[in-house]
């Protein structure tokens, strides 16, 4: 018994420690997300219904813009030439901190909010990402720190970016050249992930092109002789590609899709494209990949005697760590505790778990120790990183499925849009609203944290990885 008083008091110690660490506008950030929780988690949840694919985001992008707008936020949109592409700002002056908000879907991974495989709408596209949920979440912080300006708490300047085309040609890249993160000071942003954790770790580089093969038509039978194939060209070029894989760096990464090897089988064809992606995880790295894998292109076309074009259609660069911002969100996961899931919320992540052929371990929202920053880490990609090269970025990643779920599948989809995913949602609002708020009342962490943004960066030139023009709007 003696233990077990002696156990609760040390509880309560923690937890009043806990409640003296959350100053008054700490808490006025928490009760502004609960406020706008129910509106969130319906943005959130209609976004996940209209599943709306790159530059696609028609409905989406309004639905986060109005509700922004109704909030007092001033909407510029269409920024960067995109369509889908906007930026909410409230306030004036200084410190400009912005949130980013992404809100595209996957193609093909339609689910309803079940943990068994089931097409909400068969063959539509599916947030297997969680965008929706990225850009609710993070439109609730911005929210949260808005009113704070507004009530003359802290001065400055919010921004949330609406940010389209994620998935596929990475629409923050033109919004960066266009120069929408111009006098930001900082930027924060989130992920939807199996954990909670203020992340510390960088991403993969990576540069997609289109590469197209020219040749001569013929019948496939009767004067094959009198043809050049174009397909023939594009399997000696992936035969080469797949060779090449062996001498390559560990870290580097080589993915195509053949989007047309011919029409029909009687006919050798005079036209074949497949679409080529190289990543590393640096550019640096990844750059000869990218330059040589041209140069076999070209001696693909020779071999097959067809002409080829090597088109550019977007590439990324890794993301620039930013360890001081990330111990300021660390501080404020900590404060919040961990995320607490209901019986039957485990219920359905261990059922998804099942299905997917993992351990039935359930939910995971942990708050862990701040991780070492890896050299060469694993994972995917993103245009996160074009921003963190322009202006210090701080990440977070918050749970909004089980643990062991296969990302960009159908099981995420169906995360999303119930409870589980709701609750990832809304922590992570909270903790990027109080993170934003620490940089908006501590100067100099601000400042330390532009500080290492600057000696990370060095005397590198960010240059945009992109070809000249608009963004490929009604691209392939």
């Amino acid at each position: 018994m003696k233990h077990f008083y002696l156990a609760m008091c040390a509880l309560l110690i923690s937890f009043g420690v806990s409640a003296q660490k959350l100053s008054k506008n700490k808490k006025a950030i928490i009760a502004s997300v609960e406020k706008h929780q129910q509106a969130l988690i319906e943005i959130s949840d209609n976004i996940w219904a209209l599943a709306e694919t790159a530059f696609e985001e028609t409905q989406s992008s309004k639905i986060l813009a109005d509700y922004a707008e109704k909030q007092g936020f001033k909407v510029e949109r269409g920024v960067a030439g995109m369509p889908t592409a906007f930026v909410a700002t409230y306030g004036s002056g200084s410190p400009v901190i912005s949130v980013l908000g992404e809100f595209d879907a996957l193609p093909g991974i339609s689910q309803k909010a079940k943990p068994t495989k089931e097409a909400l709408n068969e063959g539509a596209a599916g947030h297997g990402c969680g965008h929706n949920l990225f850009g609710a979440g993070s439109l609730g912080a911005a929210i949260a720190i808005k009113e704070l300006i507004e009530a003359g708490k802290i001065k400055g300047t919010v921004k949330f970016m609406g940010t389209p085309s994620e998935e596929k040609f990475f629409g923050k890249i033109w919004m960066v050249r266009e120069g929408v993160w111009d006098g930001v000071d900082a930027n924060v942003s989130w992920h939807p992930s199996a954990a909670t954790k203020a992340d510390v770790q960088s991403s993969l580089a990576l540069v997609d092109f289109k590469i197209e093969f020219y040749g001569q038509a013929a019948h496939a039978s009767a004067d094959p002789w009198n043809g050049r194939s174009a397909s023939d060209a594009l399997e000696i070029y992936t035969t080469g590609i797949n060779y090449y894989r062996e001498h390559v760096k560990p870290t580097v990464r080589m993915h195509y899709h053949i989007q047309d090897g011919g029409q029909v089988v009687n006919v050798v064809p005079d036209y074949a494209r497949l679409w080529m992606r190289v990543r590393d995880t640096k550019r640096e790295g990844m750059m000869p990949v990218y330059e040589r894998v041209q140069k076999m292109a070209e001696g693909a076309a020779i071999m097959a005697n067809v002409d080829y074009k090597v088109s550019l259609i977007s590439g990324i660069y890794e993301v620039l760590v930013n360890r001081t911002g990330g111990e300021a969100m660390q501080r404020n996961l900590e404060l919040l505790g961990p995320i607490t899931y209901t019986p039957e919320e485990e219920a359905f992540g261990k059922k998804i778990q099942e299905v997917t052929g993992k351990p039935q371990v359930g939910m995971d929202s942990n708050i862990n120790p701040l991780e070492a920053t890896k050299e060469h880490p694993g994972g995917g990609s993103t245009d996160v990183g074009d921003v963190s090269w322009n202006v210090p970025n701080i990440n977070l990643g918050v749970t909004t499925a089980p643990k062991d779920t296969p990302w960009h599948s159908w099981a995420v989809v169906a995360c999303g849009g119930m409870s589980i995913g709701h609750k990832g949602m809304v922590y992570a609002s909270k903790a990027m609203g109080m993170t934003m708020l620490d940089l908006f009342e501590n100067p100099e962490l601000l400042q330390n944290v532009k500080d290492e943004y600057k000696e990370r960066k060095g005397d590198a030139v960010y240059e945009a990885i992109v070809p000249p023009g608009p963004p490929p709007i009604n691209g392939n």
